[in-house]
């Protein structure tokens, strides 16, 4: 039985997916879950929120903690995926970290796309890559979910990634350009959808196991708005006001109840604050923002907003979880 794949994916760049990953991360291994985080992201940037340079180096040098190392004797042409040794951040919480020259893999995800149509068995254990890596990590660590980070893009990368995914969340700003990104999301997720079930059925080597391509839409999450009053400001109202018929109408292909309103909408899953002067504190701390302490510099009104913080994550935490039907220790 395989574990399931929660992709946090936007087109649009600057919305979060990073810190949402990581967060809830952090927040399902609070509540007792164990679960494994993976970077596909060729920029690392989920990989450097959990580690420093020299941490990062000894990963990179290793050999065999990437999924870029997994996948090189695909990209060399000299065998199938290798084994990965996922990373222990803590004893509940792995990380496949990321690596740059995940990069080079892109052309090869995209010259093998057509040819599993033709019924190819290379081309489907390299589409079938980063599935069965993810996997095999998360029996290494016997997790009981994948929480993945994917770049800003809608290129070979990601369309592999996300065919890999049993769910999407889609992270949001409230703005102009996350509206015109679900015009394009949309779509795609769904072509992609449609093209890998038809491609399933060329596939040659029955013993060779392959993702489903479900990519079912879980839900959105706003994030990084500014407030005033504990109300999102004028000029972000507009955009928010949109969001609902926006994902109903591009992503899941329905129509809006008229007038819905964000908080109102079943399928947004949170609307999260900026938390402002405890981002930066958090990255030198190197910890969620709702593990920051006192001696971190979290005092007085900042001690607040982590407490603050804390709650609103595990509530996502638990949005998230009855979404993909993922059932939360008792102690959570």
């Amino acid at each position: 039985m395989s574990v399931s794949v929660v992709a946090f994916f936007n087109n649009k760049g600057g919305v979060g997916k990073t810190s949402l990953v990581y967060h809830l991360s952090w927040m399902y291994a609070d509540l007792g879950l164990k679960v494994l985080a993976a970077d596909l992201d060729p920029q690392a940037n989920l990989t450097a929120a959990f580690y420093g340079q020299e941490q990062l180096e000894e990963l990179w040098n290793a050999g065999d903690r990437t999924i870029a190392a997994s996948v090189g004797p695909l990209m060399q042409g000299t065998g199938d995926i290798s084994e990965v040794r996922p990373a222990l951040v803590t004893d509940i919480l792995g990380l496949l970290p990321g690596a740059l020259s995940l990069s080079a893999f892109e052309e090869e995800l995209s010259d093998v796309w057509p040819r599993c149509l033709g019924g190819n068995p290379r081309a489907f254990r390299v589409m079938s890559a980063f599935w069965r890596i993810m996997q095999q990590a998360a029996r290494q660590l016997n997790a009981a979910v994948i929480l993945m980070d994917l770049g800003p893009n809608l290129g070979a990368i990601n369309r592999a990634a996300l065919i890999a995914a049993d769910y999407v969340v889609v992270p949001l700003s409230p703005d102009l350009f996350s509206l015109e990104g679900l015009h394009s999301l949309g779509p795609t997720l769904l072509r992609w959808r449609q093209e890998w079930k038809e491609r399933l059925r060329k596939n040659p080597e029955a013993d060779l196991p392959l993702p489903d391509g479900r990519m079912e839409p879980a839900g959105y999450v706003v994030q990084q708005h500014s407030v005033r009053l504990d109300r999102p400001v004028k000029a972000y109202e507009q955009w928010i006001a949109r969001i609902p018929q926006v994902y109903s109408e591009d992503v899941l292909k329905t129509k809006a109840s008229p007038g819905l309103k964000l908080e109102d909408d079943p399928h947004c899953l949170a609307l999260l604050k900026h938390y402002r002067s405890l981002i930066p504190m958090a990255k030198e701390a190197r910890k969620p923002v709702f593990h920051l302490k006192a001696a971190d510099g979290a005092i007085g009104a900042h001690l607040a907003a982590v407490q603050e913080a804390y709650k609103d994550f595990k509530h996502l935490a638990h949005k998230v979880a009855g979404r993909i039907a993922l059932p939360l220790p008792a102690v959570a």
